[in-house]
């Protein structure tokens, strides 16, 4: 078994038809088509074309990585592949939701080539399109969808992680402009970026969920310092990022004052299904079929159970896919998805360090899965913690199926 076998398979080679028991929703064939498998081929040859042979991060400071990245930004974005689904008048092509689909999966398979990108393709430029005016589209959606610029994401606080509604950053408007005081934490990729899409409160006495207001914030503002938060996860990862006495024009605000909260759901609406963690997770799956270790009868029952939870998650996620096609995606089956692929993520990597064992862990590990099984684990370890923890997630769920048996009796 390849690579190809696993993260490239079509979704109905798993398990064809939509979820049974789903009679409310639309019925979904999860082939997905001849021009899918057309962009698959495509950007397989690109990547193979670009990406070293030992390629297994861009979330380093490396020069060489570093070049990597931007080499493979420039290729896509020249080639209109970088932002596949967004309108052609924002440098998009106008692909379905299906071909984006694709897009991210062998991105992601293929260890993020466009490094710190992603957050500006796959939420900030699709929200800033929706909510957005017209001089905001204007500014940033062309250099998103040319790889010109990073985002960060200010969203945490030392006291507000998960519960977003307590944080307590405020903007104060004064002699026409807003003034910025406060601190957020884990901002990933706070040191490279030229932006910061920050959630900041404008109105101290209103309910916490009334008085947030989003603001896009250039990153070399005076008043602004980034701090590098040392971590198991590596460079670039988490900051702390301080505001002081920071001072932005009213053309900052970003969908309205006061409605912050509106725009930070649409924000992890498209976050929560913009990472299809089961591609990366499918590949590592893939690689490990042939390792020694599954000689065991016991390893291959737990690979195989692994392997099936891969493609319930990738069909979990294509669920939420459809539904955002047709514009019925809820909280609900957006956290199904993710709840689904944050847990796959660590369930694979912990399956992938078991069978490895300690030569996953040496220095110099040898080439090939062995390269970048430690990095994985690493990784996987934020995945129930990131955009929300996974007990947000659970409640979300919950809630939702309460109202409906409330709604139901």
């Amino acid at each position: 078994m390849t690579s190809g076998d696993v993260h490239g398979a079509h979704p109905g080679d798993a398990a064809g038809g939509a979820t049974p028991g789903a009679s409310v929703e639309p019925a979904v064939d999860f082939r997905l088509g001849p021009q899918a498998d057309h962009l698959r081929v495509r950007l397989r040859a690109i990547l193979a074309e670009l990406l070293p042979a030992d390629w297994s991060t861009s979330f380093s400071l490396d020069p060489a990585v570093q070049s990597v990245v931007r080499t493979v930004v420039e290729r896509l974005a020249s080639e209109g592949l970088l932002t596949l689904s967004w309108p052609r008048e924002y440098g998009g092509a106008e692909a379905d939701l299906w071909q984006q689909t694709v897009l991210r999966e062998e991105m992601w398979a293929h260890f993020e080539p466009r490094g710190p990108q992603y957050m500006g393709l796959n939420w900030v430029g699709p929200v800033i399109m929706e909510v957005g005016t017209e001089e905001q589209k204007a500014r940033h959606l062309p250099a998103i969808s040319a790889g010109r610029v990073v985002w960060c994401q200010g969203f945490s606080e030392p006291g507000a992680g998960s519960d977003l509604g307590s944080l307590q950053l405020r903007a104060e408007f004064d002699n026409g402009q807003w003034v910025l005081n406060g601190q957020k934490i884990w901002t990933s990729y706070a040191g490279l970026a030229q932006w910061c899409f920050l959630a900041a409160r404008t109105d101290r006495t209103a309910r916490k969920h009334d008085g947030i207001t989003i603001f896009l914030v250039p990153m070399d503002t005076p008043g602004i310092t980034v701090r590098p938060i040392d971590s198991m996860l590596g460079e670039q990862h988490l900051n702390e990022v301080f505001f002081d006495n920071v001072r932005v024009g009213p053309d900052a605000v970003l969908g309205g004052v006061g409605r912050g909260w509106d725009v930070i759901r649409l924000v992890l609406k498209h976050e929560r299904i913009g990472i299809p963690r089961y591609a990366r997770d499918e590949r590592v799956l893939a690689e490990l079929a042939g390792h020694s270790a599954l000689d065991r009868p016991s390893a291959r029952a737990e690979y195989a159970r692994t392997l099936v939870h891969a493609r319930v998650a990738r069909l979990l996620n294509y669920r939420a896919v459809a539904l955002q096609e047709t514009g019925r995606l809820t909280d609900r089956e957006a956290s199904i998805a993710r709840l689904a692929s944050i847990q796959l993520d660590q369930e694979v990597a912990r399956l992938a360090l078991d069978l490895c064992g300690s030569d996953a862990l040496v220095p110099d590990p040898p080439a090939g899965l062995l390269g970048h099984v430690e990095d994985v684990f690493r990784y996987a370890r934020a995945s129930t913690i990131a955009s929300g923890t996974i007990e947000i997630q659970r409640m979300i769920v919950a809630r939702s199926m309460l109202e409906g048996a409330r709604h139901a009796a």
